[in-house]
C-alpha cells in the first residue's frame, strides 16, 4: 500500500514538473508573438510614406492623362478573363481558427474552376485542399520582417507569368486583418487590375504643390512600372497585416492555454499535498502502531 501511495506522489510531482515546463514554452510563445506583432505593425507603418510616393506619381499620371483627353488607364493584362485568387494563411499552427476563418472566406469567393489559386502558408492550403481545392502555387511564408521583400518580389514575378502564359487578368488576396476586437477578420482586396474607385480618388485629389511636375519617361512605361510599384505597396501591406492577425490569435490562444496551464497546476499541487499528507498520516501511523505492539509484546 505504502508503494503505492508512493508512486503516485512519484507521478503527480512528474506532472507537475511536465507542466511547469510546458507553462516555460507558453510563455516563451506569448512573449515571441507580442514582439512579432509590433514588428510587423512597424514594418506596416514604415511602408506609408513610401505607399504616398507611389499615389503621387499615380496622380500625376492620371492628370496629364486628363489634360489630354485620355480616359482612366488600363492596368490589367488586356484580353485576360481568368482569375486568380491568392490567400494568405499560416506556416505554424497553435493559432485557434486563423487558417480556418481565411480559407472559409475564401471558398465563398473561387469563381468556379477556372479561377488560379495561389495560397501562401501550409496550413490554409490544407483546409482548401480538404475541401475539394487543388492549389496551383504555393509560397511559404518567412519567418520575420526582412523576408517580406523577397515574398513579394516573388508573388509578383508570379502574377506577371500568371498574366502572360495563363490568361489570368484579374488578382485578388484574401487575408485576416485585426479590426477593431476582432483578431482575425477576412478581408479582400483586388489587386490588379487597379480598382476604378481608386484610380478616380486619385485624379480627384488635388496636387500638393504648385504645379504638377514633369515626367521624361513614356507615359505607358511610367504607368506600367507605377502599377508594379503599388501592387508591391498592396501586397507587403496585405502580408504584414495577415501576420500581425496571426500572431495576435496564437497570443490569445497561448494567453488562454497559460490560464488552464495555471489552473492544472494549482489543481496538481492541491492533489501532491493531499497525498503527501495522507503519506505522512500513514507512516506516523504505522510508527505508533510498531510502538504499540512493542510495548504489548514487553508486558
Amino acid at each position: 500500500m505504502g508503494m503505492a501511495v508512493m508512486q503516485t506522489l512519484e507521478s503527480l510531482s512528474d506532472a507537475l514538473d511536465t507542466a511547469g515546463d510546458i507553462h516555460s514554452i507558453v510563455r516563451t510563445m506569448k512573449a515571441l508573438s507580442a514582439a512579432s506583432i509590433r514588428q510587423f505593425e512597424q514594418a506596416e507603418e514604415a511602408l506609408g510614406d513610401y505607399a504616398r510616393t507611389v499615389d503621387l506619381g499615380l496622380t500625376a499620371l492620371l492628370h496629364d492623362r486628363h489634360a489630354r483627353g485620355l480616359p482612366l488607364p488600363r492596368t490589367g493584362a488586356a484580353g485576360s478573363s481568368r482569375t486568380a485568387l491568392i490567400v494568405i494563411g499560416s506556416e505554424r499552427g497553435l493559432c485557434g481558427r486563423y487558417n480556418e476563418t481565411v480559407a472559409r472566406h475564401a471558398l465563398d469567393r473561387i469563381d468556379g474552376p477556372d479561377t488560379l489559386l495561389a495560397v501562401i502558408g501550409l496550413r490554409a492550403t490544407a483546409r482548401l485542399e480538404s475541401a475539394g481545392h487543388s492549389v496551383d502555387t504555393l509560397f511559404t511564408l518567412p519567418g520575420s520582417v526582412a523576408g517580406l521583400s523577397d515574398l513579394v518580389q516573388s508573388v509578383i514575378v508570379q502574377s506577371d507569368r500568371w498574366q502572360r502564359e495563363d490568361g489570368i487578368g484579374r488578382i485578388r488576396v484574401v487575408h485576416n486583418r485585426r479590426e477593431g476586437h476582432a483578431l482575425a477578420k477576412p478581408v479582400e482586396r483586388q489587386l490588379l487590375p487597379l480598382p476604378d474607385a481608386y484610380l478616380e480618388s486619385l485624379l480627384d485629389a488635388p496636387w500638393p504643390g504648385p504645379g504638377l511636375p514633369f515626367f521624361r519617361m513614356s507615359p505607358p512605361a511610367l504607368l506600367s512600372w507605377l502599377v508594379q510599384q503599388r501592387l508591391f505597396v498592396s501586397l507587403y501591406r496585405a502580408l504584414a497585416e495577415a501576420l500581425a492577425s496571426e500572431h495576435a490569435t496564437r497570443l490569445a490562444a497561448m494567453q488562454g492555454a497559460e490560464r488552464n496551464i495555471e489552473e492544472r497546476r494549482a489543481d496538481l499541487m492541491q492533489a501532491y499535498r493531499v497525498k503527501r499528507q495522507e503519506t505522512i498520516t500513514r507512516e506516523l501511523m504505522d510508527v505508533v502502531s510498531g510502538v504499540e505492539a512493542v510495548r504489548t509484546v514487553e508486558e
